[in-house]
């Protein structure tokens, strides 16, 4: 625990986002290579993060769990069920239109955790990260635009209820963030997330049975379980796990639109491992969505 603690004050924040964009990056890619249910993709993923993280919950932060206050705990629960609500939703709108249209328009996040973030966590948001929040989002607009006229469609999609789920989804990560970044001002990295997922995978597990998927939750091939413990791997523990440890340092305006650079990674993904070219749009998006990242964390407060 102590060399834990001591890699925590030795890694920088803003190192530790630039991981986590790259290990979130992967997320769509390893969802479209999967041929499981999406309800099912988004339950393993969660269900395998858990497994990971629970043995050094149970025997590093005992304690840290018992003080988990009933506030705290709601709270933690609370941000589970908006955590799955998020995957389910962004999971499913893989299914109906195209990995830009779906990353992008996941990520619009930013607009919902800026205003969230005033209201409710009393976060000074800089004119400069307005800004830099803005460009990102035009960025995404730009990207998602490209998507559309490629006509890179797939085979019996249904784009506006693809994109309407992946809006849905944003507005769930929001949430996600929000809550995690109160919480995570006052309870330890590790008892937070198992918490969280824990509550995540048991929401995910209701939701598929309600689907009637009872059958196919385990009838699957050695190949669709890695890719299940590498959604776990990559998104869950060097992604979602990497963010919520980096709410405790940076904003969440900050963060929400860091990940913004998850559709430019997912974009370099799809060209080199589905062959899927990206067009003007998307390139010129992308740089924009870079460039709005840029500005969003030099102009937070304290930010280089």
């Amino acid at each position: 625990m102590n060399a834990l603690a001591s890699l925590e004050e030795r890694t920088p924040p803003m190192a530790a986002l630039a991981v986590a964009i790259v290990a979130v990056s992967t997320s769509a890619i390893l969802v479209r290579f999967s041929d499981a249910p999406s309800i099912v993709k988004a339950l393993y993923r969660v269900v395998f993060t858990t497994l990971a993280l629970a043995p050094f919950a149970a025997t590093y932060y005992r304690d840290d769990l018992r003080r988990l206050s009933a506030s705290d705990f709601a709270i933690a629960v609370v941000t589970g069920v908006a955590l799955a609500a998020h995957f389910a939703t962004w999971f499913e709108s893989l299914e109906w239109t195209t990995v830009a249209a779906s990353v992008t328009l996941v990520q619009s996040q930013p607009l919902f955790v800026a205003i969230g973030a005033a209201a409710l966590l009393d976060e000074r948001i800089t004119r400069q990260m307005v800004g830099g929040i803005l460009v990102a989002v035009c960025g995404i607009v730009f990207m998602s635009l490209g998507g559309f006229l490629s006509g890179a469609a797939l085979a019996g999609a249904r784009p506006l209820y693809g994109n309407s789920l992946a809006l849905v989804g944003a507005v769930m990560a929001a949430g996600y963030v929000l809550a995690g970044r109160s919480l995570r001002q006052r309870v330890a990295l590790v008892p937070y997330v198992t918490v969280v997922y824990t509550v995540c995978a048991v929401t995910l597990l209701a939701v598929a049975l309600a689907q009637g998927e009872t059958v196919a939750l385990t009838a699957y091939p050695p190949r669709e379980w890695l890719l299940f413990v590498g959604m776990a791997i990559g998104p869950g523990i060097f992604g979602h796990t990497v963010i919520n440890w980096a709410l405790k340092y940076v904003e969440s305006s900050v963060v929400s639109v860091s990940l913004l650079g998850e559709p430019v990674g997912s974009t370099l993904l799809a060209l080199a491992l589905l062959g899927e070219v990206p067009g003007v749009f998307t390139v010129a998006g992308g740089a924009v969505v870079l460039a709005g990242i840029y500005v969003t964390a030099a102009g937070r407060p304290g930010g280089e």
